[in-house]
């Protein structure tokens, strides 16, 4: 896990993707795991989260899964925008399990928290996984650095094209994404110095 200090005593996390398992394993409940995959896998921010209903999830003609988010925020400043943002088959599955499970009817949301909430749920569960894991790092995990492995696994990882990961994740200018495309993983750097074998 990489840590940046940012303004106000803030930080921002790069986690790897077992470490996003650490989080996942740190969870207390589905529907905290599921909170933990809506932003890691789907790129929701934490007001989006809460938002999320069953009627919202759409099968494509190819098989494949999108989430309809309609309050998805608008960097460009005109309001509220609409985006269908890919929505993983192994998601999609614990999504439709919960509900069954929790008999969610189709317009009522999956997470009945407040954007508040579905942040509390992150920092008491990345409190749990520095805990199990001895990695005090995890405690300054927030719900913004799910979205930002998000990011960071397309663009960098997968090297999906920009303008597809800008359209399932809701950003609008190459300038908003540009943070995620020029930091690297720890694995790109170790292999960027094992090929000069320094």
């Amino acid at each position: 896990m990489r840590i940046e200090s940012t303004a106000g005593n803030e930080y921002k996390v790069w986690l790897t993707d077992d470490e996003i398992e650490d989080l996942r394993r740190a969870t207390t409940s589905q529907r905290d795991d599921i909170i933990i995959q809506l932003g890691t896998f789907v790129g929701l921010r934490a007001f989006e989260i809460p938002q999320v209903r069953p009627v919202d999830v759409k099968e494509t003609e190819s098989g494949q899964y999108r989430l309809r988010v309609e309050a998805g925020k608008d960097t460009s400043g005109n309001g509220g925008k609409l985006r269908d943002a890919y929505l993983p088959a192994s998601v999609e599955r614990d999504l439709q399990r919960y509900q069954n499970e929790h008999n969610i009817a189709p317009r009522d949301p999956y997470i009945d928290l407040s954007q508040p909430g579905v942040r509390a749920v992150v920092r008491r569960t990345a409190a749990r996984a520095a805990e199990v894991t001895g990695d005090d790092d995890f405690e300054k995990v927030s719900t913004h650095d799910l979205r930002r492995r998000f990011a960071q696994r397309l663009l960098i990882d997968q090297q999906m094209n920009p303008r597809v990961v800008m359209a399932v994740g809701g950003w609008d200018s190459f300038a908003a994404i540009e943070p995620y495309l020029n930091a690297p993983t720890e694995e790109i750097v170790d292999k960027a110095f094992r090929e000069i074998s320094l």
